[in-house]
């Protein structure tokens, strides 16, 4: 049954009985009273199916409230789920209009009126909430992401691209041959810090870690020192589709501050493509798991009526892959520029809309959204495709979460790519002959300066993460966090305690 459904029938079941309430009654049999909780619960659902997400985070704190004052914990924690799923409906909604108006004068100096109004009407990232438009916290920066000349002129992304182009602009690659060339080992540490006075005091917090994962371009990969080893249920897994550990640690166990570190290592490897022979890429195993897995729809990688459409509107009579692949990325990195995204919202969001959707419908789109759009119209056209999830270090030294791409082609194996460091060659000022050889180079080669943690977005784990939870799933960048006895949103607080320090060792 859908959410909308489900509510309805709350709702109906809610309104009969306080109608019955006030009715005389005409045989011996009652009708019990709707409790404050319940009412208050069932209004929240009401307020959040209008598109009223603050109203509804009201209702459903005086929900929780209810509930945890007559001991009734199965409810209130469905009601605080509740009210994480609200907040995170709207958080990254910050601003109303006059604000997001004045955000755009701040960080765009001479912006005119009409550009505004232009821009926050017809391309800004909205949401509506009790009937009032509110605009993304970022769009004063999308808006320069939007207009490269302007990027340019104020240096709003400054970028040493001497450092950044190191690999796409080297005139020799001496170790080693294609595809994976010019290793490079990286060694460092993964630490997440909760607080002492942050941690519920009762109850077991479920905590998957993310660690490397074994891949072609991403060998070597050691963990160790691990901490709290005692309370390690699952992992550390280190192949598949993805790199983490679980544990389930329970809260009166910790004295202070809880500290989970674990050391790791992998050898990164530049990988080279850029001499696929479309003629000599083989047929695909249509029946082969990994085919089906990577043509098919996922929560945030959707196959649509309208991206076939507009897939073989890109890639016209053209039929090889690697050349309609080739077409997807750059009219990706030409038509849609980088812009953040409200990931938080799209996660939590009910009825839920794809990343790739999202971009499609929108035009925003940051690595990960543009990463999940060029899969979706990959796998549109019979293409595995897949979006790569973890770290880079190629901008500064410091590792920066980042999502970039990959399609299959029988003959050579996953292909990357990656169309938002491309893109990035488009926020500063370079000759025009080496950004276009930065955007070739990275339309089917890739530097090795990653931390690959998850071969695909949304890629699962065992445990899986709980369905009746408010976590973020698409991505494993930062730890998942889950505790049943919190009573405030403990992950969105643990991704602002994690960090992954990493060096390039000999």
């Amino acid at each position: 049954m859908t959410h909308r459904a489900i509510t309805a029938l709350l709702m109906a079941s809610v309104l009969l009985l306080i109608a019955a309430a006030g009715c005389i009654a005409t045989t011996e049999e009652k009708n019990e009273p709707v409790a404050p909780a319940d009412e208050a619960y069932a209004r929240g659902l009401a307020e959040y199916e209008a598109g009223n997400y603050r109203t509804a985070e009201e209702r459903f704190t005086e929900a929780y409230e209810l509930y945890t004052g007559a001991g009734d914990a199965d409810k209130a924690l469905t009601a605080r789920n509740a009210i994480f799923r609200a907040n995170r409906t709207y958080l990254e909604y910050l601003f109303d209009r006059s604000a997001a108006e004045a955000a755009l004068r701040e960080r765009v100096p001479g912006i005119t009126d009409a550009a505004i109004a232009e821009w926050l009407d017809t391309r800004a990232q909205t949401i509506v909430s009790e009937n009032e438009t509110l605009y993304f916290y970022d769009v004063a920066m999308n808006y320069l992401y939007a207009h490269p000349e302007k990027m340019q002129e104020l240096k709003a992304r400054p970028l040493d691209f001497d450092y950044v182009g190191r690999y796409a602009w080297a005139e020799d690659r001496p170790n080693g041959t294609g595809p994976h060339v010019n290793p490079v080992c990286y060694a460092g540490v993964e630490r997440l810090e909760i607080a002492h006075e942050a941690l519920p005091s009762a109850g077991i917090l479920k905590i998957w870690l993310p660690l490397p994962v074994e891949t072609d371009a991403q060998r070597n990969v050691t963990v160790t020192n691990l901490s709290c080893p005692d309370y390690i249920v699952a992992g550390p897994f280190t192949t598949g589709e993805i790199g983490y550990v679980y544990s389930e640690i329970p809260a009166g166990a910790v004295n202070g501050d809880l500290v989970l570190t674990a050391d790791i290592a992998f050898t990164s490897f530049e990988q080279i493509f850029e001499d696929i022979d479309p003629a000599k890429v083989g047929e695909y195993n249509t029946s082969d798991p990994e085919y089906l897995l990577y043509t098919r729809s996922e929560r945030n990688i959707e196959i649509t009526d309208a991206i076939r459409e507009k897939a073989r509107e890109i890639v016209g009579n053209e039929t090889n892959p690697h050349l309609q692949a080739q077409m997807i990325y750059y009219h990706i990195i030409e038509t849609y520029p980088y812009s953040l995204v409200p990931h938080v919202s799209l996660d939590a969001r009910e009825p839920k809309v794809a990343e790739s959707t999202h971009m499609f419908e929108t035009d925003h789109g940051d690595c990960g959204t543009q990463s999940m759009l060029f899969a979706a119209f990959c796998r549109s056209l019979g293409i595995p495709a897949r979006a790569i999830g973890g770290y880079q270090m190629l901008l500064a030294e410091t590792p920066s979460p980042h999502f970039w791409a990959e399609y299959y082609l029988p003959g050579y194996g996953w292909v990357p790519n990656d169309l938002t460091v491309a893109e990035a060659a488009d926020w500063v000022a370079i000759p025009e002959e080496k950004r276009t050889a930065f955007k070739d180079y990275y339309a089917a080669n890739l530097d090795p300066a990653r931390l690959v943690i998850q071969k695909n977005v949304d890629a699962p784990m065992d445990p899986p993460l709980p369905d009746d939870t408010i976590t973020i799933r698409l991505v494993r960048q930062v730890p998942a966090v889950v505790s049943d006895t919190a009573d405030y949103d403990i992950e969105l607080f643990c991704a602002d305690h994690f960090g992954i320090s990493l060096e390039a060792v000999d």
